[in-house]
């Protein structure tokens, strides 16, 4: 199983490019981590068992009222491919499952 994110700015109108994020175990095991690119994506994150993960983006450089955003998702079937996209905004966020 893969899983993916993308980061847009919805003040800017456009990807959010530079955010650290953390993929981890709810334990808080960390399963890997990494930074967006030009196109606000990061991709290709394996995760090879069923259970809750979360997806922790260091926000700090576009909402001072939330320095990081946490999203805690449940992966039932580990071989589906999960992609969880954040659309962030200086005072607000959204997420949902994409595809």
């Amino acid at each position: 199983m893969t899983i993916s994110t993308h980061v847009l700015d919805a003040q800017r109108g456009g990807p959010a490019t530079g955010i650290a994020v953390r993929l981890e175990r709810a334990d808080g095991t960390l399963v890997s981590s990494g930074e967006t690119g030009a196109d606000g994506r990061i991709t290709g994150w394996d995760a090879t068992e069923a259970g809750v993960y979360r997806l922790v983006f260091d926000t700090g450089a576009i909402s001072s009222f939330f320095p990081e955003v946490v999203l805690a998702f449940r992966v039932a079937d580990p071989a589906e491919h999960h992609h969880v996209p954040l659309l962030l905004s200086p005072f607000a966020y959204s997420t949902y499952r994409g595809s």
